[in-house]
């Protein structure tokens, strides 16, 4: 009974600010409300089926989502790997550094959405003046307002605020690696690659399953730096799963709507974070 009682405030405060809500949030999915009429109407799989096969806009968000878990994965997370290797060498100015690339993590996103829009601005903007400083005007672009580079102009803000996560982690991970390995690789002549992918990579694994899932996590539920930049625009080109889902619940009323999403979004979490740290842990204590 004691372990009960300790758990308890915590159980508390998870069912009642998680669990409860979820559950009430997949009820609502099931039915048709603006979120003030008295009746709900209920629509049974209507909801879930018109998201599928007639919203126009959900596939976009959902390839968007998508896209941006793998830009996640491979840039935001492959720039704190390599950041995190170079600052984790003895040189001068080694804590300096550290904060100076942490630093853009602790501000939040629509500081940073507000920073890199005016960047983007496209007559007083930093970027477009420094492209004509070098004589490349024909690159000069209204980066947020053109479908075919918005996406990936907020990326690029969302990559310097983000890269700060994963290279705290990994320096952690690196800390924690005893020397007697790469001392014996050196020994052995082991090149430097050789001792990164056999050495180093093996004994990240267990960080490599938090910084992973982490990452897959925050870009699977990313709205405040699209919101503030672009809200979706132009022309739903950087619509996401969670600014379709505010802008249905909140803007257009379809509460059964907007759950409907919600769940998409928790189901898609679970079908990638679930088997993926499932078979990392399981690999790891073989």
């Amino acid at each position: 009974m004691k372990p009960w009682l300790f758990i308890l405030p915590a159980l508390l405060i998870y069912l009642t600010v998680i669990f409860i809500p979820s559950m009430y949030t997949l009820y609502l999915s099931f039915f048709s409300w603006n979120g003030v009429a008295e009746h709900k109407d209920f629509v049974g799989l209507q909801n879930y089926a018109e998201l599928l096969f007639h919203d126009s806009v959900f596939p976009r968000a959902l390839k968007n989502n998508l896209l941006w878990m793998i830009g996640s994965l491979v840039l935001i997370l492959g720039l704190g790997l390599v950041l995190a290797l170079l600052l984790n060498k003895k040189m001068k100015g080694r804590t300096l550094f550290r904060g100076i690339f942490y630093f853009p993590y602790v501000l939040s996103g629509i500081v940073v959405a507000t920073m890199w829009a005016w960047m983007y601005n496209p007559t007083q903007g930093f970027i477009n003046k420094v492209l004509e400083t070098v004589g490349l005007e024909s690159w000069t672009h209204a980066w947020l307002a053109e479908p075919k580079t918005a996406l990936y102009a907020v990326f690029a803000a969302a990559l310097w605020h983000g890269v700060g996560q994963p290279l705290v982690l990994f320096l952690a991970g690196l800390s924690a690696i005893p020397q007697n390995p790469y001392e014996a690789a050196y020994i052995d002549g082991a090149k430097p690659y050789q001792t990164f992918w056999y050495i180093t990579i093996p004994l990240l694994q267990e960080t490599f399953v938090i910084v992973v899932a982490t990452t897959m996590i925050a870009s699977m539920k990313v709205y405040d730096i699209i919101y503030a930049m672009t809200g979706g625009g132009p022309a739903e080109s950087t619509q996401v799963l969670s600014s379709l889902m505010y802008y249905q619940t909140f803007k257009y009323a379809n509460i059964g709507l907007g759950s409907a999403i919600s769940w998409f979004l928790v189901v898609i979490v679970m079908i990638v974070i679930v088997p993926y740290v499932y078979y990392t842990t399981k690999k790891s204590h073989l």
